[in-house]
């Protein structure tokens, strides 16, 4: 046997468990080990359909796998976002804000905007802190900082506390590469500035974590 062949007979063996559990425990199990192979990205139509699945447990096991996946995962979440499930597209936004693909960038900033779920914007938040734009041209890279800046500084009066602290890390993941001349990195040190405010952010933790911020900017 080849090894070629020898993952691929891995990954049917792993798929074959995943769809014969025949319980919710089971199912857990299953999911976790979809990418404990050699060929990962053959499980990935499988992962993706654990989030339309009422099974939390398994549901953080797929986004887990499809986050390790990285890249090769965005394709599939976005071919399958389900707008009529929201509880598969809430596990979606997650899984594409741990990946950090600019490809997930309409999603994430839909999320954070409209979604119901403050867990949902709070990761969609975090994400449009963490897009990896490194491969991309300087142009596109200031467009999509200035789309996220716009989402994070809408974000800023979000009414949970948690939506805010998490738009405080995604300001200074945004801030954080650029060199402090650059205006995008001015204007989310701007929008950490009215979060350190105790007339505009009355929550102490999230006040507590802009200045965290603020720190770390000034020490770059």
């Amino acid at each position: 046997m080849t090894a070629a062949s020898g993952d691929s007979q891995c990954a049917a063996d792993r798929i074959r468990a995943f769809e014969q559990a025949g319980s919710a425990e089971e199912l857990v199990a299953a999911t976790r080990r979809l990418t404990d192979c050699d060929d990962p990205l053959a499980t990935v139509p499988q992962l993706v359909q654990v989030l339309g699945f009422n099974n939390p447990g398994a549901a953080v096991a797929a986004v887990d796998g499809l986050i390790a996946l990285g890249p090769a995962a965005v394709g599939p979440l976005l071919a399958n976002l389900d707008a009529h499930n929201y509880g598969a597209r809430a596990w979606a936004v997650r899984a594409l804000a741990g990946i950090g693909d600019p490809r997930g960038l309409d999603v994430l900033e839909d999320a954070l905007a409209t979604d119901v779920g403050p867990s949902v914007r709070r990761a969609a938040a975090r994400g449009l802190g963490a897009l990896r734009l490194e491969r991309l041209a300087e142009q596109e890279r200031e467009r999509i900082r200035e789309r996220c800046l716009v989402a994070l500084e809408a974000g800023s009066n979000d009414g949970e506390w948690v939506v805010r602290y998490a738009v405080a890390v995604g300001f200074e993941g945004l801030a954080l590469p650029l060199p402090p001349p650059d205006p995008h990195r001015r204007r989310a040190v701007a929008g950490l500035s009215q979060l350190l405010q105790p007339e505009q952010e009355e929550t102490l933790v999230v006040r507590l974590r802009a200045a965290v911020a603020m720190k770390r900017l000034d020490s770059r």
